[in-house]
């Protein structure tokens, strides 16, 4: 049903992004919006207002075996396998509660989606991973070799006896984190790792054979020139997986770059537009074809033409997604909820002993959240369409909201049409163009609300 327009929705002009890197918007709204709940409402209330056929679950495992100089994800090194274990002990609790409150609708719950992310899921043992899937399976009801689902790696953690795991449990999915194949490089993102590491990783995973594998690498490292970044380029298209994708270098807060690199600034942001744009022109004569601002999926392969259906994409977040874990994310219509969230490691580590510690009522209710309404709606639908190369229909947008997007948002697309990052195609078609899709990361942040913004500002990094 159609629904009326919000009364907040912006009419003021978004100021001319002064970085071209403002923000990656892997989901909105961020984290940082979130609040806690005095009494939040309960799991089986906010679900009993959602379909429960077609639902996706992601697990989030904050483990890693050592924290990149760029990363401010939600996870902590060096974990001993009790702590581990006692975090599965809880993520068990968890699922069951969160299965009891899908269930008192009455009606059968199904997945047609799964992901694990953190973090990095194979930190976990090739017994913690069983043991995983098992709980995925028993408690959640997923039935992992029916279904399309992801699991993030490392080079350092993709063993020959967890990929036996995940192969044998169905995994249709592997992404595994090089960043950079030059030693030098990720030594300079502090990622102690050796090249030789990474291809004896890449080994165990083409010999697993699973059916999509995906490479991530970096751009925008100290010293990176195209020379040296199509070394790694290079290396990534010789082991011929169906997805790569090339990420952006930040420097965020409270993370070990900031605290040695003064990253700021016209000069790195032309470097890293420079390596971005050498780096979509060399896949694309590669054999790959450009889905987003980061991601590549490689022409001609049955599993990458699928590839859309067998991991979480990084701007799905459609009502019906179902967090377990700490620092995992659930996405009902009326309101998104997950758990705590840090970046320093002090931090860190006492939001995971909080979590193991959880009693299960505590499950029961949403506990940080971010409340949506018809304005949030409507943003987080133009961002999960716009940024992405198959562009949004403007048709889509009227029949989900009754409105235009062009009404909703005058100034966005007066901005976006004057610099040229959007044209109009037949059928009304609104696509990102080539320099729209490398300035994606102002773009994105361009439709963020007041209330959003202003959460965010007052959000205390720790």
């Amino acid at each position: 049903m159609a629904n009326s327009v919000p009364l907040h929705l912006t009419s003021r002009a978004p100021e001319a992004p002064e970085t071209p890197y403002k923000q990656y918007v892997y989901a909105y709204p961020h984290q940082k919006s979130y609040r806690l709940l005095t009494d939040g409402p309960l799991l089986s209330e906010l679900w009993s207002r959602e379909r429960l056929d077609a639902l996706s679950l992601y697990v989030h495992i904050p483990f890693c075996e050592m924290r990149c100089g760029f990363c401010n994800l939600f996870t902590r090194t060096g974990a001993p396998e009790e702590v581990t274990g006692a975090f599965l002990g809880t993520l068990q609790s968890q699922a069951r509660v969160t299965r009891e409150a899908l269930e008192a609708k009455g009606e059968e719950i199904r997945f047609t989606l799964a992901a694990f992310g953190g973090g990095t899921p194979t930190y976990l043992t090739a017994a913690e991973l069983t043991r995983l899937c098992d709980i995925c399976e028993t408690e959640m009801g997923v039935d992992l070799d029916a279904v399309p689902w992801s699991v993030e790696t490392s080079p350092a953690t993709a063993t020959a006896d967890r990929l036996a795991v995940l192969a044998e449990r169905g995994a249709t999915r592997l992404s595994i984190g090089v960043q950079s194949f030059i030693d030098a490089e990720a030594r300079a993102a502090v990622r102690p790792q050796k090249r030789s590491e990474v291809d004896a990783a890449l080994e165990r995973l083409k010999a697993a054979a699973f059916p999509v594998l995906n490479i991530d690498l970096i751009y925008g490292i100290d010293g990176q020139t195209e020379e040296s970044f199509q070394v790694s380029l290079d290396a990534a298209v010789g082991w011929e997986p169906e997805e790569i994708y090339l990420y952006p270098l930040y420097v965020r807060p409270l993370t070990g770059l900031m605290a040695r690199h003064d990253k700021s600034g016209e000069l790195w942001d032309q470097q890293r537009l420079r390596l971005y744009r050498y780096g979509r022109d060399h896949l694309l004569a590669s054999g790959y074809e450009q889905t987003s601002m980061r991601v590549f999926r490689r022409l001609g392969s049955a599993a990458a033409e699928s590839a859309e259906d067998t991991s979480i994409s990084e701007y799905n977040q459609q009502a019906g997604m179902v967090g377990l874990g700490v620092g995992a994310r659930s996405f009902t219509t009326d309101l998104h909820y997950t758990t705590d969230y840090a970046v320093a490691v002090s931090e860190v580590r006492r939001i995971i002993d909080d979590y193991i510690a959880t009693p299960d009522e505590t499950f029961r209710r949403a506990q940080w959240a971010f409340r949506m309404d018809d304005d949030e709606r409507r943003r987080m639908f133009v961002l999960q369409q716009l940024l992405e190369s198959v562009g949004m229909r403007g048709d889509a947008y009227r029949e989900r909201f009754g409105t235009r997007f062009e009404d909703d948002f005058p100034a966005e697309f007066a901005k976006l049409s004057a610099e040229d990052w959007v044209r109009v195609e037949p059928g009304g078609l609104l696509r990102l163009t080539p320099e729209g899709m490398a300035r994606a990361d102002a773009i994105g942040p361009m439709f963020f609300s007041s209330r959003v913004n202003e959460a965010m500002a007052s959000y205390q990094d720790r």
